[in-house]
């Protein structure tokens, strides 16, 4: 990694990990082998909880300017970052140069209730969902919805990044198709809720 690129990023979020006054940080672009099937299947499979039970999840727009909104941010258009948004308690936005979002000083931006009205407007989440999620079935097709606009780099990744959200633990087998992905997610939400309304949901990928 260059000074200038991720190595650069890494170093700023430490930093601000510290200025919280955490000793320990976790950076999700770094930490995990994906060259490992089987590290790569337990990240995946593991990735929701690890943000649920973080202390605090700090998300780096890297393409938002101090002051301006972030609704123009790609880091909304993406699929893997739905379950970064609503997994965790607590989180804060920075803006690329490493700035709070609105310099909107606090612990928590799910705490800020501006913060939150901005949030439900870009992503089209409910606030309760933002403050307060839990993953399962219940409410399948609205939690397909927030996904059906996000886009990942590997087709088969927009199933993968749900699995956390719908608490489903299923084999992620990179190089099967995204029709084929998306049917084994939605055949197991059908199964376990019994909602065969998610059929009429139809999710692009890359």
């Amino acid at each position: 990694m260059s000074s200038e690129g991720g190595f650069g990023k890494l170093q700023a979020f430490c930093l601000h990990a510290c200025e919280q006054n955490y000793l320990w940080a976790w950076s999700d672009t770094c930490c995990i082998d994906k060259d490992s099937s089987a590290e790569l299947q337990e990240a995946i499979g593991s990735m929701f909880t690890w943000y649920r039970r973080s202390s605090l999840t700090i998300v780096y727009l890297h393409d938002i300017a101090s002051g301006n909104s972030f609704g123009s941010s790609e880091w909304f258009t993406r699929g893997w970052t739905l379950q970064e948004l609503l997994a965790p308690r607590s989180i804060l936005f920075y803006t690329q140069n490493w700035s709070l979002y609105k310099n909107r000083i606090g612990s928590n931006h799910k705490a800020d209730v501006d913060v939150i009205e901005e949030l439900e407007n870009v992503t089209g989440i409910e606030s309760r969902f933002l403050t307060e999620f839990s993953p399962g079935v219940e409410d399948a097709r609205s939690r397909l919805q927030w996904a059906s606009s996000r886009r990942t780099t590997r087709p088969e990744d927009i199933a993968y990044s749900l699995f956390g959200i719908f608490a489903l633990h299923l084999p992620v087998l990179y190089g099967e198709s995204a029709e084929s992905a998306v049917g084994r997610l939605l055949a197991e939400v059908i199964s376990r809720s019994g909602d065969i309304s998610v059929l009429d949901w139809v999710g692009e990928a890359s």
